[in-house]
């Protein structure tokens, strides 16, 4: 008589790590988490403030751990931003030491079979399979571009592989910052991400109004745009982006203001606007491309990255910008006269993607 033996095995554990620098890293490990349920994995996420907040209420049920603060904040004046980072730097590399010491001890407490770390500089181990996600294999700072690229490569290549969540093909979103020639390192071009999807939807709102980012300048644009839209006509949906334990709504006149919102609820509220106003991060343009949306954008001060982006976007005619100061409500009559942003599936290949945590791996700690 044959008797049938089954064998299980377990589900691997997956650390997923954003940097909290806003929303955008966490918001774009969301369908990440996502796929790694789908196949049968078992995420657990890591970060730190609100970035933590916001993934603790789209995961509720998952495993969340807490990293050390990078205490990033922004200059007040987009002259100071490269100083105020700089002054600030050894707060961000005392947090990397601590990241590498609570990770040693998380693999061996939670049994952790595989990292992606989205710009979480001391979230690797070098026993365990990982993979950075990054949109910037170039680190824009001015005449010191050249070193915030090597440091920012240093720190990525330690992985096993790193991910780009654009096109290899010059028919992409991130330009210079995503893109190297005769560059050697095991880059993956995985195509944009999104958590969101489009829907045919009927217009509610004229203007949806999307912030995020560190202090104060978050803050500042805020004041800015509620004094500017006292002279805007339409329906106006202000999302905030400051993430609490709880939502909070208030209408403020003719302004439907949102402290944050969920991705399902976000993901209405966009499909339902005309028009939207934000930051020129690369994960608002990854969302906004897929769902197809006209855009005018006011990158950060100080910022190279997002001053990079919008400048590109502006440039190929399909997004206008302004800067803080100078923008009113009169610019967004510009959006018009541009094309808008190339429509983007948010298609990637996970299966083939996570096949990097079923290579075999000896663990030696």
């Amino acid at each position: 008589m044959l008797t049938e033996t089954i064998v299980t095995t377990r589900s691997k554990t997956i650390l997923v790590a954003p940097l909290n620098w806003g929303l955008g890293h966490a918001t774009r490990c969301i369908p990440i988490i996502r796929a790694l349920l789908e196949h049968n994995y078992q995420p657990i996420i890591a970060s730190d403030g609100a970035a933590l907040l916001l993934l603790q209420s789209e995961f509720p049920d998952l495993k969340t751990l807490e990293l050390p603060s990078y205490e990033i904040e922004y200059a007040a004046k987009a002259k100071n931003f490269k100083w105020h980072l700089l002054k600030n730097s050894w707060k961000t590399l005392k947090a990397i030491r601590k990241e590498k010491a609570l990770l040693k001890k998380w693999i061996a407490t939670y049994g952790i079979d595989g990292i992606i770390s989205d710009n979480r500089l001391g979230v690797y181990n070098k026993n365990i399979p990982s993979a950075y996600l990054t949109h910037q294999i170039q680190v824009l700072s001015g005449q010191t571009t050249w070193l915030s690229s090597k440091i920012h490569q240093y720190f990525a290549f330690q992985h096993n592989e790193c991910w780009i969540p654009d096109h290899a093909s010059t028919n992409n979103l991130s330009g210079i910052l995503g893109h190297i020639d005769d560059f050697e390192h095991k880059l993956k071009y995985i195509g944009p991400i999104s958590r969101l999807h489009k829907k045919l939807v009927p217009k509610k709102y004229d203007l949806l109004v999307l912030l995020s980012g560190p202090e104060p300048q978050r803050s500042m644009l805020e004041a800015h745009l509620l004094q500017e839209l006292k002279g805007f006509e339409g329906t106006v949906l202000f999302v905030a982006g400051t993430v609490t334990t709880q939502q909070k709504f208030s209408q403020l006149g003719k302004i439907e203001y949102h402290n944050f919102m969920t991705t399902c609820q976000l993901e209405q509220a966009i499909n339902e606007s005309e028009m939207v106003l934000c930051r020129s991060g690369y994960t608002s343009i990854m969302d906004l491309s897929v769902l197809r949306k006209k855009a005018f954008f006011i990158p950060t001060p100080g910022q190279f990255e997002q001053e990079y982006l919008a400048q590109k976007l502006e440039k190929e005619g399909l997004v206008p910008f302004s800067t803080q100061d100078e923008f009113c409500i009169a610019n967004l009559q510009e959006v018009d006269h541009y094309k808008g942003l190339p429509k983007a599936d948010s298609k990637v290949a996970w299966e083939r993607l996570f096949g990097l945590f079923e290579e075999k791996n000896d663990l030696q700690l």
